[in-house]
């Protein structure tokens, strides 16, 4: 990337912080929790300077700095922080929190024309809901919830506070969303929302686990224990009532909103777009003609948008960015993974565990692994850059043998110590996707939940969830070559064209570095990990 084109940053400094940086050939971004491995982190410096030395320029060279973050106004250039690096408060521009989550959605989409529609636990002004009409001339934001409703009442944080009330962080939605499938949401026949043209009116009136129980006072709808964490019935249902709610609510807010704009292709964003189950009810709707979620959708993607709003504003251009692949970290050298198998203190390798171990370089990397799954290995999967969004997609990832569910079961048991109701995904071949799954259009971010094709159910058994769907990431050889030739070898060896794919951590932010990968690998139980060219395996 060249200092002399136009280049813009955008900052996130809510939770889930981060920094992106834009030029006219390239993006590069990452979020903080990445960096300083503590997960849903705010803060932006190390994610700032991690952009700057890949696109390989300087801080002077950066004509304009969007930021945002959440509160009753977007952040003001002194509240940036942004002045103690020399920032003069010109090249700083605020962002609306919503409309950074628009920039994202549209901006990354193919379509030229579309409905944008907004919906997280909360943004600038009391947002939790809004909706734009997104033309290359602009994106004009027509309406939202009712400003004088609480936030409680959105969306998005009647999600967050039945995930909290469940015993779980509110960031941790998709715990519910996985547990909601075991549960009966019939059992309470009240709608939690109630929808009008694009206002959302919710039953909670207090955020957090504290709403979720005065719901149950007032309504007499009885949740079970706070904090059962899937491990009493009723904590069940209630996670398939939020579920099954908010389905039915975002369904309602896309008809009422595609209608409202006349706009039919829909780009849908904020954290509950990741809600890939409700995601694929609302692509389905006969009033949607194309549907597109970026795969940062959440707040690990405004620091994306906000990138995106500042081209806009600098250059006069809507930037237009189609995403085929979420790589959107740096590329690490042969020489810097060496360091790290060498432990070098260059690399940054902090050993949590020392587990002894041995390396070599391998000639064809993908087909070593693909046999090594085959033979029942759980292995790291650690090639390019790495994926902006919360979901490993052949960058960052462990993957297993599909075909039972021997691996899943050792997955949770020896490595990532989950929840036994949470799923894993599958990868698949994009060529072969519609014959495994009802899936008809592509879904290369893992954000739909189609059903699982009965006929081959069996064949696939470690990726199907309860209720017969999965949470499908199709892998196209031009985007994610590596990953691609991996599936290939392992469909040449075992006739299916699926892996088991999950993110490369255990209780901690997905890895980022050759020295995270190491460290990760020393300090759970996996069989091996794949460094670029680079076979790791315990000694």
């Amino acid at each position: 990337m060249s200092a002399r084109t136009p280049v813009t940053v955008g900052i996130n400094i809510g939770h889930d912080g981060g920094a992106a940086l834009i030029t006219d050939t390239g993006m590069v971004a990452i979020s903080e929790e990445r960096l300083n491995r503590t997960r849903y982190s705010p803060g932006w410096q190390a994610a700032l300077l991690y952009c700057l030395q890949a696109a390989r320029v300087q801080l002077a060279d950066v004509d304009l700095i969007a930021v945002s973050g959440i509160g009753h106004h977007p952040p003001t250039p002194a509240e940036t922080g942004l002045a103690h690096l020399g920032v003069h408060p010109a090249r700083i521009v605020p962002v609306d929190h919503h409309l950074s989550h628009a920039y994202t959605a549209y901006c990354l989409s193919p379509y030229d024309t579309a409905t944008v529609l907004v919906v997280d636990g909360g943004g600038n002004n009391h947002d939790t809901e809004s909706y734009y009409a997104a033309t290359k001339e602009g994106i004009h934001r027509c309406g939202g919830n009712p400003p004088g409703r609480p936030r409680a009442g959105g969306i998005g944080a009647t999600y967050e506070a039945f995930t909290n009330f469940l015993g779980w962080h509110e960031q941790e939605a998709g715990k519910t969303m996985a547990l909601a499938s075991y549960g009966d949401p019939g059992l309470y026949p009240a709608p939690l929302f109630d929808v009008t043209g694009a206002a959302v009116h919710g039953r909670l009136t207090r955020t957090h686990a504290p709403g979720v129980a005065e719901l149950a006072r007032r309504t007499g709808f009885d949740f079970g224990p706070p904090g059962s964490r899937g491990g009493h019935p009723l904590g069940i249902n209630a996670a398939a009532y939020v579920q099954s709610q908010t389905e039915r609510a975002l369904c309602a807010l896309a008809k009422q909103t595609t209608a409202a704009t006349g706009l039919s292709n829909l780009c849908l964003a904020g954290g509950v777009a990741l809600n890939c189950v409700a995601a694929e009810k609302v692509r389905r709707l006969d009033t949607v003609t194309g549907y597109f979620a970026p795969p940062a959708a959440s707040d690990r993607g405004q620091a994306l948008g906000c990138a995106l709003y500042g081209w806009h504003q600098l250059t006069g251009d809507m930037p237009s960015r189609t995403l085929t692949t979420d790589y959107f970290g740096r590329t690490y050298t042969d020489n810097e993974i060496e360091q790290a198998l060498t432990r070098d203190p260059r690399s940054g390798l902090v050993e949590r565990r020392r587990t002894p171990y041995r390396w070599r370089r391998e000639s064809d990397i993908a087909a070593t692994a693909a046999q090594m799954i085959a033979d029942g290995k759980i292995i790291g999967w650690f090639q390019g850059g790495s994926e902006l969004g919360p979901r490993a997609l052949g960058a960052r990832s462990i993957l297993a043998d599909p075909r039972t569910s021997t691996g899943s079961d050792a997955l949770n048991r020896r490595i990532k110590h989950r929840e036994p109701f949470r799923p894993f995904a599958p990868a698949v071949l994009a060529d072969h996707a519609a014959r495994w799954f009802d899936l008809d259009v592509p879904s290369p971010f893992m954000l739909l939940a189609p059903a699982v094709r009965p006929e081959n159910a069996d064949r696939i058994a470690g990726v199907v969830h309860i209720d017969q769907t999965a949470r499908v990431q199709t892998v196209d050889p031009s985007a994610a070559p590596a990953f691609a030739a991996l599936i290939e070898h392992s469909h040449r060896i075992t006739g299916v064209p699926v892996v088991l794919n999950t993110s490369f951590n255990d209780r901690e932010p997905i890895v980022e570095t050759p020295a995270h990968a190491l460290a990760t690998l020393q300090a759970c139980d996996l069989d091996t990990a794949c460094i670029g060219d680079y076979l790791v395996e315990r000694a």
